[in-house]
């Protein structure tokens, strides 16, 4: 990466003895939509309030541009911010919400109302400037902070799990209008949330975190296909996590034995030639009845039972040696009441997992 707008160098913060960052280094580039995905107590929004000054982290160096700012008040490092909160001025119409900002910097008053109007465009308000802003729906209150966030030009937008008060329908827009906001601005953002669906959704790459400590960072795709940890595998939905035995074979493969197979992949690293592992395989490249792939490794299976999900079915079975994995498909699949199934997946689909 050249010349990273933003710049983390081994940062540490701790609560008693709760750590909320461990040794965390990384850059973002200009312009890109940067998310850190975890759990609750991962630390993500710890490191997000430390970008934005409002936590001092114990050690380390925040840089922006190449710029140590790790001393430098929130009001100077020129960051806007959006919270879960929408945080909106109750006593304000929505004109005067997104011209705050641009007040308090003194800014003239026609410069002030052409860039309200081209905010308001921007987010899909226009024409809504008089309205109270307070008697807008939950997606439109939000719109107004997003807004009221860049009307000032930040460089870089903070975002703390801003959708996550939003109901579903109007979430899943507003992730679609948040990222379309992005592409047309150009503007930095660094987004937090727990969600899954929603990082993958938006995000140019993604870092997850675990209790402190960066533990993947990564684009959507890999980072969903091919993840490194038995934590990141089991944070996404779907994801099989199962039991095996590793062995090196002379050409320098993997022999994995799982269940009641034997599996030679091309993963060998080193590491991964050991007796106990763990692979990790997507419950979408699991296949059964007539869609078993070329190539693929078969193994026995006693179903278990079907839950309908929707829009996909999870089958789940136990394979020979009690592990339970489950199979994802769209279509509905009659399976025997008695005895066992083969179940299909491609040593390619196998991911080995560092404990």
């Amino acid at each position: 990466m050249v010349s990273p707008i933003l710049e983390l160098r081994h940062l540490e913060k701790r609560f008693g003895r709760t750590v909320a960052a461990r040794d965390l280094s990384f850059c973002v580039a200009a312009g890109e939509f940067f998310t850190l995905l975890g759990p609750s107590g991962s630390g993500k929004s710890t490191v997000l309030r430390m970008i934005a000054g409002l936590e001092r982290p114990d050690s380390g160096a925040i840089l922006m541009a190449g710029r140590d700012i790790s001393a430098t008040p929130p009001w100077e490092r020129n960051l806007g911010m959006m919270f879960q909160q929408y945080a909106i001025f109750p006593h304000m119409t929505v004109a005067e919400n997104v011209a705050y900002g641009l007040k308090v910097r003194g800014v003239d008053q026609a410069a002030i109302r052409r860039h309200v109007e081209a905010m308001l465009a921007l987010v899909g308000l226009a024409g809504m400037e008089s309205k109270e802003a307070t008697l807008l729906s939950g997606g439109e209150q939000q719109r107004v902070a997003l807004a009221r966030a860049l009307a000032p030009s930040p460089r870089i937008l903070l975002l703390d799990e801003p959708l996550s008060a939003l109901d579903e329908r109007i979430r899943r827009m507003m992730q679609e209008e948040l990222k379309h906001v992005h592409q047309n601005i150009g503007t930095t953002f660094i987004y937090v949330t727990h969600d899954q669906e929603e990082a993958l959704t938006m995000s140019d790459r993604i870092a997850v975190l675990d209790r402190g400590v960066f533990v993947q960072c990564d684009r959507p795709e890999p980072l969903y296909k091919r993840p490194r940890t038995r934590f990141v595998a089991e944070f996404f939905r779907g994801c099989n996590v199962l039991r095996a035995q590793g062995t090196a074979t002379k050409d320098g493969k993997l022999s994995i034995r799982l269940a009641d197979q034997e599996i030679v992949t091309d993963q060998v690293r080193g590491q991964e030639a050991r007796a106990e592992l763990h692979v990790a395989v997507r419950s979408e490249n699991i296949h059964f009845g007539s869609a078993a792939p070329s190539g693929a490794v078969h193994l026995s299976a006693s179903p278990v039972e079907v839950v309908y999900r929707g829009t996909v079915l999870d089958y789940r079975f136990a394979l020979s040696d009690g592990q339970p994995i489950v199979a994802m498909t769209t279509r509905h699949v009659p399976l025997p009441t008695t005895g066992s199934i083969t179940l299909s997946i491609h040593p390619a689909d196998l991911v080995v997992l560092a404990d």
